[in-house]
């Protein structure tokens, strides 16, 4: 039996850990947008009926999504609909690429809970900020750090920081 394949879970969160504010994300940052978008291309794509129907491009640039819900009405050419994490699992497993998990919070923290080797691509927002979705606690997992850069725009200092468990 051959080892699964290491999970790319991908997130931008606010020091807080806020994830988003009333299905939307509560800051715009085209450079985490840009890497979001680059790291994923080409990659199977694991995510929530709200993310799928938040991201335009999750079926452009070879992403293959898979969307965790019961609503059958999600699926569409080239996205597969599945009820749970190990389904979608199940599934990405046998197609090419890397699994990449993109949300939303319950899929976060299912997908931390795993025994199982990962990589976190953070994308750290540097405020506190309102919200009403939060990714989970992993500041005193066992991560240990490849590498992070610093950066900012008008609006927000962020860091990108891998880590990996």
């Amino acid at each position: 039996m051959n080892a699964p394949k290491l999970l790319h879970v991908v997130v931008a969160c606010a020091e807080n850990r806020v994830i988003g504010r009333e299905g939307r994300l509560p800051w715009r940052i085209p450079e985490d947008v840009a890497q979001f978008h680059a790291l994923t291309a080409g990659q199977t794509v694991v995510m929530g009926p709200l993310c799928y129907k938040g991201w335009p491009r999750a079926r452009t640039e070879g992403r293959h999504p898979i969307v965790i819900t019961r609503d059958r009405t999600v699926a569409q050419p080239g996205t597969d609909v599945v009820a749970s994490l190990h389904d979608a699992l199940v599934l990405a497993e046998k197609l090419p690429g890397a699994i990449m998990i993109c949300g939303g919070e319950r899929i976060y923290a299912e997908s931390l809970a795993l025994d199982r080797p990962m990589r976190l691509h953070l994308t750290l927002v540097h405020a506190t900020l309102p919200g009403d979705r939060f990714f989970p606690d992993w500041r005193n997992g066992s991560w240990r750090e490849l590498s992070r850069r610093e950066s900012a725009d008008e609006n927000f200092r962020y860091s990108f920081i891998e880590l990996e468990k």
